[in-house]
Protein backbone atom coordinates (compact mmCIF):
# COMPACT_ATOMS: atom_id res chain seq x y z
CA UNK A 1 0.00 0.00 0.00
CA UNK A 2 2.48 2.10 0.93
CA UNK A 3 4.69 1.80 -2.06
CA UNK A 4 1.51 2.39 -4.17
CA UNK A 5 0.70 5.67 -2.71
CA UNK A 6 4.66 6.45 -2.85
CA UNK A 7 5.08 5.93 -6.39
CA UNK A 8 1.46 7.88 -7.41
CA UNK A 9 1.87 10.86 -5.36
CA UNK A 10 5.28 11.43 -6.49
CA UNK A 11 5.05 10.97 -10.08
CA UNK A 12 1.65 12.96 -9.67
CA UNK A 13 3.77 16.17 -8.36
CA UNK A 14 6.78 16.03 -10.53
CA UNK A 15 4.50 16.02 -12.97
CA UNK A 16 2.30 19.03 -11.91
CA UNK A 17 4.54 20.82 -9.40
CA UNK A 18 7.73 22.28 -9.02
CA UNK A 19 10.92 21.36 -7.11
CA UNK A 20 10.52 23.23 -3.99
CA UNK A 21 7.24 21.23 -3.90
CA UNK A 22 8.80 18.06 -4.20
CA UNK A 23 11.62 19.04 -1.41
CA UNK A 24 8.72 20.23 0.83
CA UNK A 25 6.65 16.67 0.33
CA UNK A 26 9.39 14.87 1.42
CA UNK A 27 10.04 17.44 4.32
CA UNK A 28 7.06 16.52 5.77
CA UNK A 29 7.48 12.51 5.34
CA UNK A 30 10.26 13.79 7.83
CA UNK A 31 7.70 15.18 10.34
CA UNK A 32 5.39 11.89 9.78
CA UNK A 33 8.49 9.81 10.79
CA UNK A 34 9.27 11.76 13.76
CA UNK A 35 5.43 11.75 14.85
CA UNK A 36 4.65 7.84 14.77
CA UNK A 37 7.33 7.17 16.91
CA UNK A 38 6.34 9.75 19.51
CA UNK A 39 2.61 8.39 19.39
CA UNK A 40 3.85 5.38 20.10
CA UNK A 41 5.55 6.11 23.28
CA UNK A 42 3.10 8.19 24.65
CA UNK A 43 0.38 5.72 24.38
CA UNK A 44 2.81 2.86 26.11
CA UNK A 45 2.71 4.96 28.84
CA UNK A 46 -0.22 4.28 29.44
CA UNK A 47 -1.81 1.97 27.63
CA UNK A 48 -0.52 -1.17 25.50
CA UNK A 49 1.08 -1.45 21.98
CA UNK A 50 -2.20 -2.11 20.14
CA UNK A 51 -3.76 1.86 21.14
CA UNK A 52 -0.70 3.05 19.74
CA UNK A 53 -1.46 1.22 15.79
CA UNK A 54 -5.22 2.31 16.35
CA UNK A 55 -4.33 5.76 16.67
CA UNK A 56 -1.92 5.73 13.31
CA UNK A 57 -4.78 3.33 11.72
CA UNK A 58 -7.22 5.62 12.62
CA UNK A 59 -4.92 9.06 10.86
CA UNK A 60 -4.37 6.69 8.07
CA UNK A 61 -8.67 6.71 7.75
CA UNK A 62 -8.61 10.41 8.01
CA UNK A 63 -5.76 10.76 5.34
CA UNK A 64 -8.11 8.66 3.08
CA UNK A 65 -11.19 10.26 3.56
CA UNK A 66 -9.31 13.87 3.14
CA UNK A 67 -7.88 12.37 -0.37
CA UNK A 68 -10.93 10.87 -1.34
CA UNK A 69 -13.10 14.33 -0.81
CA UNK A 70 -10.39 16.27 -2.51
CA UNK A 71 -10.29 13.86 -5.88
CA UNK A 72 -11.86 17.00 -8.01
CA UNK A 73 -8.94 19.09 -7.15
CA UNK A 74 -6.41 16.96 -8.28
CA UNK A 75 -7.99 16.96 -11.36
CA UNK A 76 -7.72 20.89 -11.61
CA UNK A 77 -3.80 20.99 -10.97
CA UNK A 78 -1.71 22.63 -13.56
CA UNK A 79 1.28 21.08 -15.25
CA UNK A 80 4.94 22.55 -14.47
CA UNK A 81 6.90 19.63 -16.10
CA UNK A 82 9.53 21.35 -18.29
CA UNK A 83 9.21 21.70 -21.68
CA UNK A 84 12.76 19.68 -21.55
CA UNK A 85 10.76 16.86 -21.32
CA UNK A 86 9.59 16.54 -24.75
CA UNK A 87 13.39 16.70 -26.09
CA UNK A 88 15.07 14.32 -23.50
CA UNK A 89 15.00 10.05 -23.39
CA UNK A 90 12.07 9.81 -25.28
CA UNK A 91 12.78 6.85 -27.93
CA UNK A 92 11.12 3.27 -27.22
CA UNK A 93 12.44 0.47 -25.50
CA UNK A 94 14.52 0.56 -22.07
CA UNK A 95 15.38 4.42 -21.61
CA UNK A 96 18.82 5.12 -21.53
CA UNK A 97 20.18 6.03 -18.12
CA UNK A 98 17.82 3.50 -16.75
CA UNK A 99 20.11 0.87 -14.80
CA UNK A 100 22.39 4.11 -13.58
CA UNK A 101 19.10 5.77 -12.09
CA UNK A 102 17.83 2.48 -10.42
CA UNK A 103 21.47 2.07 -8.72
CA UNK A 104 21.33 5.90 -7.25
CA UNK A 105 18.26 5.00 -6.09
CA UNK A 106 18.92 1.93 -4.43
CA UNK A 107 22.76 3.52 -3.04
CA UNK A 108 20.38 6.58 -1.63
CA UNK A 109 17.55 4.70 0.55
CA UNK A 110 20.69 1.68 0.99
CA UNK A 111 22.57 4.41 2.96
CA UNK A 112 19.44 6.67 4.60
CA UNK A 113 18.56 3.14 6.22
CA UNK A 114 21.85 2.14 7.15
CA UNK A 115 22.97 5.25 8.61
CA UNK A 116 19.63 5.61 10.63
CA UNK A 117 19.41 2.07 11.71
CA UNK A 118 23.03 1.26 12.46
CA UNK A 119 24.14 4.41 13.45
CA UNK A 120 23.42 4.32 17.26
CA UNK A 121 24.88 0.53 17.77
CA UNK A 122 28.32 2.45 15.91
CA UNK A 123 27.96 5.26 18.30
CA UNK A 124 27.47 3.21 21.42
CA UNK A 125 30.06 0.06 20.39
CA UNK A 126 33.17 1.75 18.42
CA UNK A 127 33.05 5.34 19.38
CA UNK A 128 31.86 4.65 23.32
CA UNK A 129 28.76 6.85 23.42
CA UNK A 130 26.28 6.11 26.01
CA UNK A 131 23.14 4.68 24.97
CA UNK A 132 21.39 7.78 25.08
CA UNK A 133 23.50 10.28 23.47
CA UNK A 134 23.73 7.70 21.09
CA UNK A 135 19.71 7.54 20.27
CA UNK A 136 19.68 11.62 20.43
CA UNK A 137 21.86 11.49 17.45
CA UNK A 138 20.06 9.91 15.40
CA UNK A 139 17.15 11.95 16.26
CA UNK A 140 19.16 14.37 15.23
CA UNK A 141 20.33 13.04 12.07
CA UNK A 142 16.71 12.73 10.99
CA UNK A 143 16.30 15.97 11.82
CA UNK A 144 18.86 17.23 9.61
CA UNK A 145 17.20 15.40 6.75
CA UNK A 146 13.76 16.96 7.15
CA UNK A 147 15.29 20.10 8.08
CA UNK A 148 17.35 20.39 4.95
CA UNK A 149 14.34 19.53 3.00
CA UNK A 150 12.65 22.80 3.80
CA UNK A 151 15.88 24.50 3.36
CA UNK A 152 16.08 22.37 -0.27
CA UNK A 153 12.65 23.76 -0.89
CA UNK A 154 13.98 27.52 -1.16
CA UNK A 155 17.49 26.40 -2.56
CA UNK A 156 15.70 24.32 -5.56
CA UNK A 157 14.31 28.56 -6.43
CA UNK A 158 17.35 29.27 -7.74
CA UNK A 159 19.47 25.46 -8.36
CA UNK A 160 18.36 22.99 -10.40
CA UNK A 161 17.83 19.50 -9.40
CA UNK A 162 20.42 18.11 -11.01
CA UNK A 163 22.78 20.62 -9.04
CA UNK A 164 21.20 20.23 -5.71
CA UNK A 165 21.54 16.40 -6.19
CA UNK A 166 25.71 16.92 -6.72
CA UNK A 167 25.72 19.14 -3.80
CA UNK A 168 24.02 16.98 -1.27
CA UNK A 169 26.12 14.13 -2.32
CA UNK A 170 29.18 15.85 -2.05
CA UNK A 171 27.68 17.08 1.71
CA UNK A 172 27.03 13.54 2.54
CA UNK A 173 30.61 12.16 1.21
CA UNK A 174 32.39 14.74 3.79
CA UNK A 175 29.91 13.74 6.34
CA UNK A 176 30.62 9.98 5.94
CA UNK A 177 34.27 11.26 5.69
CA UNK A 178 33.93 12.30 9.35
CA UNK A 179 33.37 8.96 10.73
CA UNK A 180 36.30 7.79 9.85
CA UNK A 181 38.85 11.18 10.04
CA UNK A 182 37.16 12.94 12.94
CA UNK A 183 38.10 12.67 16.84
CA UNK A 184 34.95 11.06 18.71
CA UNK A 185 33.91 14.40 19.79
CA UNK A 186 33.21 15.59 16.57
CA UNK A 187 31.67 12.77 15.39
CA UNK A 188 27.85 14.15 15.68
CA UNK A 189 29.02 16.31 13.14
CA UNK A 190 29.03 13.73 10.62
CA UNK A 191 25.50 12.59 11.52
CA UNK A 192 24.41 16.10 10.87
CA UNK A 193 26.37 16.33 7.47
CA UNK A 194 25.16 13.38 6.26
CA UNK A 195 21.74 14.16 6.93
CA UNK A 196 21.67 17.28 5.47
CA UNK A 197 23.32 16.20 2.46
CA UNK A 198 20.94 13.46 1.71
CA UNK A 199 18.34 15.71 2.34
CA UNK A 200 17.75 16.80 -1.36
CA UNK A 201 18.63 13.64 -3.35
CA UNK A 202 15.73 11.62 -3.30
CA UNK A 203 12.98 14.30 -4.21
CA UNK A 204 15.12 16.23 -6.56
CA UNK A 205 16.11 12.68 -8.56
CA UNK A 206 12.29 11.79 -8.41
CA UNK A 207 11.41 15.41 -9.37
CA UNK A 208 14.04 14.88 -12.64
CA UNK A 209 11.91 11.37 -13.64
CA UNK A 210 9.86 13.39 -16.36
CA UNK A 211 13.09 15.15 -17.13
CA UNK A 212 15.55 12.55 -17.81
CA UNK A 213 13.42 9.68 -19.44
CA UNK A 214 10.16 11.58 -20.81
CA UNK A 215 6.55 12.42 -19.34
CA UNK A 216 5.31 9.56 -21.33
CA UNK A 217 7.71 6.89 -19.30
CA UNK A 218 7.64 8.92 -15.89
CA UNK A 219 4.58 7.34 -14.40
CA UNK A 220 6.05 3.66 -15.31
CA UNK A 221 9.38 4.19 -14.27
CA UNK A 222 8.21 5.94 -11.31
CA UNK A 223 7.22 2.94 -9.84
CA UNK A 224 10.62 0.96 -10.69
CA UNK A 225 12.69 3.59 -9.05
CA UNK A 226 10.08 3.25 -6.15
CA UNK A 227 11.28 -0.72 -5.88
CA UNK A 228 14.44 -0.43 -6.30
CA UNK A 229 14.75 2.38 -3.66
CA UNK A 230 12.98 0.15 -1.19
CA UNK A 231 15.36 -2.81 -1.97
CA UNK A 232 18.00 -0.64 -1.16
CA UNK A 233 16.48 0.01 2.21
CA UNK A 234 15.55 -3.52 2.48
CA UNK A 235 18.60 -5.19 1.68
CA UNK A 236 21.24 -2.50 2.44
CA UNK A 237 20.75 -2.79 6.53
CA UNK A 238 21.18 -6.82 7.10
CA UNK A 239 23.67 -6.88 4.39
CA UNK A 240 25.58 -4.69 6.66
CA UNK A 241 24.48 -6.63 9.91
CA UNK A 242 26.04 -9.74 8.12
CA UNK A 243 29.53 -7.55 7.64
CA UNK A 244 29.21 -6.66 11.47
CA UNK A 245 28.91 -10.14 12.54
CA UNK A 246 31.69 -11.31 10.29
CA UNK A 247 33.90 -8.95 10.30
CA UNK A 248 33.61 -5.93 12.35
CA UNK A 249 30.91 -3.14 13.37
CA UNK A 250 33.43 -0.72 12.89
CA UNK A 251 33.16 -1.62 9.14
CA UNK A 252 30.16 1.29 9.71
CA UNK A 253 31.93 4.02 8.28
CA UNK A 254 33.67 2.36 5.36
CA UNK A 255 30.13 0.63 4.57
CA UNK A 256 28.70 4.20 4.61
CA UNK A 257 31.34 5.80 2.38
CA UNK A 258 31.25 3.18 -0.18
CA UNK A 259 27.37 3.69 -1.32
CA UNK A 260 27.39 7.51 -0.93
CA UNK A 261 30.42 6.84 -3.30
CA UNK A 262 28.53 4.21 -5.07
CA UNK A 263 25.49 6.92 -5.48
CA UNK A 264 27.59 9.60 -7.10
CA UNK A 265 29.52 7.67 -9.55
CA UNK A 266 26.00 6.25 -10.91
CA UNK A 267 24.22 9.61 -11.11
CA UNK A 268 27.72 11.97 -12.67
CA UNK A 269 27.42 8.85 -15.39
CA UNK A 270 23.85 9.13 -15.94
CA UNK A 271 23.95 13.23 -16.48
CA UNK A 272 26.99 12.66 -18.64
CA UNK A 273 25.07 9.85 -20.63
CA UNK A 274 22.48 12.50 -21.02
CA UNK A 275 24.27 15.22 -21.69
CA UNK A 276 25.57 13.28 -24.57
CA UNK A 277 22.27 12.11 -25.73
CA UNK A 278 21.16 15.88 -26.02
CA UNK A 279 24.09 16.70 -28.11
CA UNK A 280 23.70 13.99 -30.14
CA UNK A 281 19.93 15.42 -30.51
CA UNK A 282 20.93 18.72 -31.14
CA UNK A 283 23.79 17.81 -33.98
Amino acid sequence: GAGVVDAALNHFVATHYQAHHMNWLHCFWGIGATAGPLIMAGVLLDSGWRLGYLVVGALQLVLMIVLIVSLPLWKRAPKQVSEQVQTVNTSSGKPRGLVAALAAFCFYCGVEAVVGLWGSSYLVQVRSFSVTSAATWISVYYGSITAGRFISGFLSLRWSNRRLIRVGQWTAFVGAACFILAPASWMPLGFVLVGLGLAPIYPAMLHETPVRFGEAAAQRLMGVQMAFAYTGSTFMPPLFGWLATSYSLSLFHWFTISLIFLMLVATEGLNRMLFRQRLAKAS
